[in-house]
């Protein structure tokens, strides 16, 4: 006999989990289906982990800085196999939160794989359920390019799962994934090669970052190889070696490490019978309000394809809940002006436009604003590392429709920034607010 909900929820990353946790609070009889850990990416594979792992790269690099204000540090190495167990155990001690709150809501998690059997009823672990609402928050998964030898690479899961830090490694990417764990393992003693399909890293931010973190990864000693496609992987004798489409061999590495992208996870749901349309990537197809072309079925977050973000999936999970079942009618994500960090060594900070993307899109006056400076802190530093900023407005009033930064603290100073360029702010506005100083951040209050 079929059991009924309000909303069943098929996955448990940071969307599902939102969503399930806002609709009960609504009253609502929610299930949750999940057959990984809770929390998703962010918490198992992605956010969390990776965190902790850029703070103790972070923490080489001021041992390292320490020399300058007088410290004689003499370090030991790095303990990976203690490090990745406490990394884990923190891991663990979220999944039990997360089980525990659903708990508490009265959310009948069920930790089996779920799938469609009709436009209304899911099956799972041998259950058969029906729901008014649908959500389907089922996230993503990282792409392995189908090469000879592929499967001799590692995926940014298996990363975090190294009992051993790798002494020579390849990362074959140019997105987010890539440039944070190619500034990680520097940091902590490995010899990294990035390997990427064109010219640059981060190809769909600012040029003027991706110009200042290609210079700071040159500088800490990472090797940038360009117009690298994978083309085969094989083990030599003495490691890992990649051909590439150009007929040249790289290596020997000790581990590779596939940073090529991510795809939906969307393929065991049976998405055909609910009549749920995807893309040709296999991404979930959504309206404004996360709804699919069936009306009662919601995505969200990576395998809706659009700002694969936490935050976003917990907005979004949480705005459709709110419209759903707390009669907030119009309740919807707002996608425009998102704020987004890459934790790179030197870690990155963006909201809005960048300066190629706003002399497309605005048919008035783009004007920008650019600083480069050597930050206080490594004033008296051997090391000299350079952060970037930028403010990129538009029209005759300068409205900020972008704010670019590249430096120690970009990701803990973009937020505030990022409101006040949802809030429509000018340059006027930001040249009118008194600094703070000594800061990094000043400086983007009295850019001339």
């Amino acid at each position: 006999m079929a059991e009924h909900f309000n909303l069943i929820t098929i996955g448990g990353g940071s969307g599902g989990l939102a969503a399930a946790q806002r609709a009960a609070e609504y009253g609502a009889k929610v299930a949750l289906i999940e057959p990984a850990p809770l929390g998703g990416t962010c918490v198992n594979v992605g956010c969390v982990p990776k965190k902790i792992t850029f703070t103790a790269a972070s923490l080489a690099h001021a041992m390292r800085d320490a020399r300058g204000y007088g410290f004689d540090l003499k370090l030991q190495g790095h303990d990976w196999a203690g490090f990745v167990t406490k990394r884990q155990a923190y891991i663990e001690r979220l999944n039990g939160i997360y089980e525990r709150n659903l708990a508490n809501k009265g959310i009948e998690y069920i930790a089996a794989r779920g799938h469609f059997t009709g436009p209304n009823t899911v099956e799972v672990a041998g259950r058969v359920l029906t729901g008014k609402h649908i959500i389907v928050a089922t996230g993503g998964r990282p792409m392995v390019p189908q090469i000879p030898g592929h499967e001799l690479g590692l995926t940014s899961d298996d990363f975090f799962r190294l009992t051993s830090r790798p002494q020579r490694v390849a990362i074959a990417g140019s997105g987010y994934i890539a440039v944070e764990f190619a500034g990680a393992l520097r940091a902590l003693g490995s010899e990294v090669t990035l390997l990427v399909r064109k010219d640059s890293v981060l190809r769909s931010f600012d040029e003027y970052l991706q110009e200042g973190l290609r210079n700071a990864m040159a500088e800490d000693g990472i090797r940038l190889v360009s117009q690298a496609t994978p083309a085969a992987l094989a083990r030599g004798k003495e490691g890992l070696e990649l051909k590439t489409a150009d007929g040249r061999n790289h290596g020997p590495f000790d581990a590779l490490i596939w940073a090529v992208g991510r795809e939906p996870s969307t393929k065991d749901l049976n998405l055909a019978a609910a009549g749920v349309v995807t893309d040709a990537q296999g991404f979930i197809t959504t309206d404004k309000y996360q709804v699919t072309n069936v009306a009662h079925i919601y995505a969200l977050g990576d395998v809706s394809g659009r700002a694969a973000l936490t935050p976003v999936a917990v907005a979004a999970g949480r705005r459709t809940a709110d419209r759903v079942f707390g009669d907030m009618a119009g309740r919807h994500l707002d996608y425009n002006y998102i704020p987004t960090v890459i934790f790179s060594h030197p870690p990155i900070g963006t909201c809005g436009f960048s300066e190629s993307t706003a002399r497309r899109h605005f048919g008035e006056p783009v004007k920008c604003y650019t600083s480069e400076f050597v930050p206080l802190y490594n004033s008296i530093t051997d090391h000299k590392p350079k952060t970037r900023m930028k403010l990129v407005t538009a029209g005759v009033d300068e409205k900020v429709v972008g704010c670019h930064i590249l430096g120690p603290g970009a990701d803990e100073m973009l937020q505030g920034f990022a409101v006040a360029i949802r809030m429509g702010a000018t340059k006027n506005d930001f040249d009118d607010t008194v600094a703070i100083h000594p800061t990094s951040a000043e400086e983007l209050v009295t850019m001339r």
